[in-house]
């Protein structure tokens, strides 16, 4: 029996060690017969609670050293419920199996419960629609968010629904691609033309001053991180010496994933994505330049003007490469439109 189908149905698994196992520590060990169902963290956990057992007695330290011929029971337990509460909010789910969901969220959802957002968010939609398919993430029914959107950005998310896909793509995530099969592609429109039309950014983020938002920092600032972002200029509108007002429809994708990466760097370099809140104030009057309808629909525009559009992964279970996109939100695509009739 696997450890995903014992943990779904609290049940023992009970394994011998073999001669490999001599002078292993216990998590070790148990770690690599049960991957990639349970992680050493999830192993370690159990054996916490007192759910492992060498030689018919319960074991509390994880070094605990192994010797060829140990009986060792675990005794899977029911997974828990979530903490936070299902509730009914319509998703739009590109794909669903027994091992992932992968959904194009709507701006405005916030993806995980937090100091000021309880309830309304994915995840309480994903506990409420995957319900019993959620064979439990570190023991607890929840969905595994291995990535996150802004709440006001829009488009491609993959969410786990077992311990093995979680680890499988947590890693994947944490690699960003570099060495893997992943691959993300942001679609912005921002204020202006890019110098070139192809461009990396590498400009190391940290906190800001005001300690909420991001900023590019030193490199030797003990909280810079290294962060880079590739851009291509999809489109231009308008012209930096005419009479409107300047922008570009650019795609972005990430070498590394920190937090506002796209909206800071795109700041950094002279080109704030329209509509952000925190990093492009000083475009606003920008606006001012264009004509009606698109002056209106622009100083109206509520959240920053990205989309996730694209999401590629290998499959935790099958191994194929999976592929997803999401075409522009209505808002946004409203917004681009505008800015071609220019």
């Amino acid at each position: 029996m696997s450890a995903s189908d014992s943990e779904a149905t609290g049940t023992l698994i009970v394994l011998e060690a073999d001669a490999d196992a001599a002078g292993l520590r216990l998590d070790q060990w148990l770690a690599g017969r049960l991957a990639p169902d349970l992680s050493r963290s999830r192993v370690q956990a159990l054996i916490k609670q007192g759910a492992v057992r060498v030689g018919g007695n319960v074991v509390s330290e994880a070094k605990r050293k192994l010797a060829p011929g140990d009986q060792i029971a675990i005794d899977m337990p029911e997974p828990e419920p979530a903490d936070p509460e299902g509730e009914a909010i319509p998703l739009d789910i590109l794909y669903e199996d027994d091992e992932l969901i992968v959904i194009n969220k709507p701006a405005g959802l916030v993806v995980h419960p937090g100091a000021g957002n309880w309830t309304g968010t994915l995840v309480n939609a994903l506990i409420h629609h995957c319900g019993d398919s959620l064979s439990g993430i570190g023991g607890v029914k929840r969905p595994g968010i291995v990535h996150r959107l802004d709440k006001e950005t829009s488009g491609v998310m993959v969410v786990a629904k077992t311990d093995r896909a979680h680890k499988s793509l947590s890693e994947a995530f944490a690699d960003h691609g570099r060495t893997g099969d992943l691959e993300r592609a942001y679609d912005a429109l921002v204020w202006g033309f890019p110098q070139r039309m192809t461009g990396t950014i590498d400009a190391p983020l940290g906190r800001h001053a005001d300690r909420v938002r991001r900023a590019v920092v030193p490199e030797h600032r003990d909280d810079a991180r290294h962060a880079i972002t590739h851009f291509t200029v999809l489109e231009r509108f308008g012209s930096e010496q005419g009479e409107f007002a300047a922008a570009s429809l650019v795609e972005c994708r990430l070498e590394t994933g920190r937090t506002h990466q796209i909206r800071v760097h795109m700041a950094h370099i002279g080109h704030p994505v329209l509509g952000d809140p925190d990093y492009g104030q000083a475009f606003r009057t920008k606006s001012n330049r264009l004509p009606e309808p698109l002056k209106s629909n622009v100083k109206a525009f509520p959240r920053q003007a990205l989309h996730a559009r694209l999401l590629a992964f290998r499959h935790p279970a099958t191994h194929l490469i999976m592929r997803f996109e999401a075409p522009l939100p209505r808002d946004m695509g409203e917004l681009v439109e505008g800015f071609r009739n220019l």
